[in-house]
């Protein structure tokens, strides 16, 4: 059947955001002869902020992949190509299929080869240096083991486990051209999965992870080989943003650093009167960044000069109160961002601070999450810590952590009583703030917070 009305369409990497300027294919979502619909999406990208998904911009059969999963594409150039027909040739898939069997001949890019590979999830084309060479060195094809790294990953211990039970002498055999897939027979030793952690018991927080434990690292090591006391942890591409952004911190911000003891007895005792009827009202946990947020954001109308960053010829104060939140997951801190928050109350922060971190765990922010904040919150005190120094998210003038609200015996009108006290941090940056305005701005806060009544409104 003749494929003249077949047109194959340049899909490029678009810019994401005003200052990207390149991303990370993370995974492939569609392959070559799947068919796409307008819109419908291609491929997940990492960028040095969230991961995003791509979606197509024509219709039609996917072609030639010319992107490598884990391979970094700078913005506008082509990551893929898109059959697409007119009408005449839309009556059948036929010749989409011949078309794109010949873009994904050996000629083609590698890119398109590890959908057919066998053992290895769609997130696995890419090797680390040591992998590869030890693969090489045995005459291994790395994406015929199964990897029990981050995601799926192969990695040095598992190429030598393989090699290790006799994996090496059947690899000929394993990569020897077939119209079937090639199946392992259940006779031979499989690299074993590691066991899933332990249940922890449940721990007393009172943050952003609500009513979860918090989460454990999932890093992939890699052993540094027979003999070798050392071992290897790749960089991602966001832990690499993070050790670029805080080097940049620490080296032009002149960090200062300042606490306060807050009196927190009257919000515990209004949270814990509407938590239960706030959750079966709006479907979430009412919880205490939401009013320390409002108290922050309170101080911050009060002295603006807190919303600022520096432009080395001058200081440049935020008109909008954007507050980014620190939100860990398994392998990093994210900072997604409240709009506006002065213009919100205790509810809708409280909801809005739920989906945030949701999402954040869920890794489907997008980049206009992130992007826009103005003065950071950090709730370290949903890990049980008592004393933090944060490092200033950079450009900021300042970020706040709160801590753990522990039950101590403070002396109240010469009597011993025991309150809900927690510590808040201020880091601070000198070239703008100074010791008195951040003083008077804490005691602001202060005050707000144990302002908090059971006359309090939440909407």
């Amino acid at each position: 059947m003749s494929t003249s009305n077949s047109t194959q369409k340049d899909i490029t990497m678009p810019q994401l955001a005003e200052s990207l300027v390149s991303a990370t294919i993370a995974k492939w979502l569609k392959r070559p002869g799947d068919t796409i619909d307008l819109y419908e999406p291609i491929c997940e990208v990492i960028t040095d902020k969230v991961n995003a998904e791509i979606p197509s911009t024509e219709e039609g059969v996917m072609g030639e992949l010319l992107a490598a999963e884990g391979q970094e594409i700078a913005v506008g150039e082509v990551i893929c190509r898109i059959v697409t027909h007119s009408e005449e040739g839309a009556g059948s898939s036929a010749p989409a299929t011949s078309e794109v069997s010949a873009s994904t001949s050996p000629q083609s890019t590698p890119a398109a080869r590890p959908a057919a590979s066998v053992g290895s999830s769609a997130g696995m084309a890419r090797y680390s240096p040591a992998v590869q060479a030890l693969a090489a060195q045995h005459n291994l094809d790395p994406s015929t083991l199964t990897g029990t790294g981050m995601g799926g990953r192969v990695t040095r211990k598992d190429v030598l486990q393989y090699v290790a039970q006799g994996g090496a002498a059947q690899a000929s055999a394993a990569s020897a051209p077939s119209a079937e897939p090639v199946v392992v027979s259940s006779g031979t030793p499989q690299p074993p999965r590691f066991a899933a952690p332990a249940p922890q018991n449940e721990v007393r927080h009172s943050g952003l992870h609500l009513s979860e434990n918090p989460p454990l690292p999932k890093i992939e090591i890699e052993d540094g080989g027979r003999g070798s006391n050392e071992t290897y942890i790749d960089i991602t591409p966001i832990r690499n943003t993070i050790a670029t952004r805080m080097r940049q911190s620490v080296s032009e911000i002149p960090h200062g650093w300042m606490m306060i003891e807050v009196d927190m007895t009257n919000l515990v005792k209004l949270r814990n009167t509407h938590k239960e009827e706030f959750k079966r009202k709006e479907g979430v946990n009412l919880t205490y960044p939401a009013f320390v947020i409002k108290a922050v954001v309170n101080a911050i109308k009060d002295y603006p000069i807190m919303n600022s960053v520096w432009a080395v010829d001058k200081i440049i104060v935020k008109r909008d109160i954007n507050i980014s939140l620190a939100v860990g997951t398994e392998d990093s801190v994210l900072t997604p961002v409240i709009k506006k928050a002065d213009q919100k109350n205790i509810a809708g922060l409280a909801m809005e601070i739920e989906d945030l971190a949701r999402r954040t765990r869920e890794r489907t922010l997008k980049l206009d999450d992130m992007q826009g904040g103005t003065f950071t919150v950090n709730n370290t005190g949903s890990f049980g810590s008592i004393l933090s120094q944060p490092i200033i998210n950079y450009p900021q003038a300042a970020q706040l952590t709160f801590e753990s609200i522990v039950k101590r015996p403070v002396v109240i009108n010469d009597m011993v009583g025991v309150r809900s006290m927690a510590n808040f941090c201020l880091s601070l940056d000198h070239r703008i703030l100074d010791g008195l305005i951040c003083g008077r701005f804490l005691q602001r806060v202060k005050e707000n917070l144990e302002g908090y009544s059971a006359d309090t409104k939440l909407y």
